[in-house]
């Protein structure tokens, strides 16, 4: 297993609490050989496609995950275009370069994924991975136009640290609009397309999948709320605390463990 930096480890433990002797907690791991590492991403990302089926992400072919590969990094693994999320195995995957070429696999890829992750991952060298799907509340709550307010413990992942982008033309074709796409995603981790859905990044698969569920989850606890009243906000000041406890890179890969044992348990043939 990987050693985390100071500020993670402190993190991860002011959330767990003073530890007994001998029990420590699962960290983020570490790979002998680049082929190891691709495996695992590869594994990862299928999961990651499979709790997308699970909470209902997918409408038609629309939506795509992507990792870097850890050798040429100006590529990365995608699903194939028209495929169920919640049928798709490791094997399944594709590797796309930055022009669009499938370099691996055998089917095609969607180009809106391909438009849009290729300029995130050249525009962001940290974004391990990217997300976006037009899952039902981060669509509705995109038409809106407005950011995600810290009304609850969990949005505050989100505050001061997402985008909007408010240029909608259609379906995403061009490689200039993804390049816009990516401009407003900025250093954040996320970015709300107007009149679109939601889009994460993050340092693994497991953190760019947290952030996806929770933000789709925070639209909707939003939405709800502006439904019954008016939403009091979380000061700025506890927000901006909050964020820092919950809404790390550290934070995210941890977050999505649980998710990870149950797909992982339920599901074992995504291996494959």
């Amino acid at each position: 297993m990987s050693t985390l930096p100071p500020a993670h480890a402190a993190a991860l433990a002011a959330a767990a609490g003073p530890l007994p002797e001998g029990v420590t907690l699962p960290l983020p791991p570490a790979f002998d050989s680049v082929e190891e590492e691709r495996r695992y991403r590869k594994e990862q990302l299928a999961a990651g496609f499979r709790i997308f089926g699970r909470f209902g992400f997918s409408e038609g072919v629309a939506g795509h995950i992507t990792v870097r590969d850890p050798e040429d990094l100006d590529t990365f693994w995608v699903n194939p275009f028209g495929m169920s999320f919640s049928q798709i195995k490791a094997s399944d995957l594709i590797r796309v370069d930055h022009e669009g070429r499938v370099l691996d696999g055998r089917r095609p890829v969607n180009r809106a994924a391909f438009v849009i992750h290729s300029q995130v991952h050249s525009a962001r060298p940290d974004a391990i991975a990217a997300a976006h799907s037009h899952s039902l509340h981060g669509k509705a709550f995109s038409s809106l136009g407005v950011p995600l307010d810290p009304i609850t413990q969990d949005a505050c992942a989100f505050f001061e640290d997402h985008g909007i982008y408010d240029d909608y033309r259609g379906v995403v074709n061009e490689l200039d609009e993804g390049a816009r796409v990516a401009k407003a995603l900025g250093s954040y981790k996320a970015v709300i397309l107007k009149n679109h859905g939601l889009l994460t990044v993050g340092r693994s698969v497991a953190e760019a999948v947290w952030w996806f569920v929770t933000m789709e989850r925070s639209c909707q606890a939003q939405l709800l709320a502006m439904a019954a009243g008016t939403p009091q906000l979380i000061d700025r000041e506890t927000a901006l605390l909050t964020r820092g406890q919950v809404g790390s890179s550290i934070a995210g890969w941890f977050q999505a463990r649980p998710l990870w044992d149950q797909i992982t348990a339920s599901d074992p043939d995504l291996f494959d």
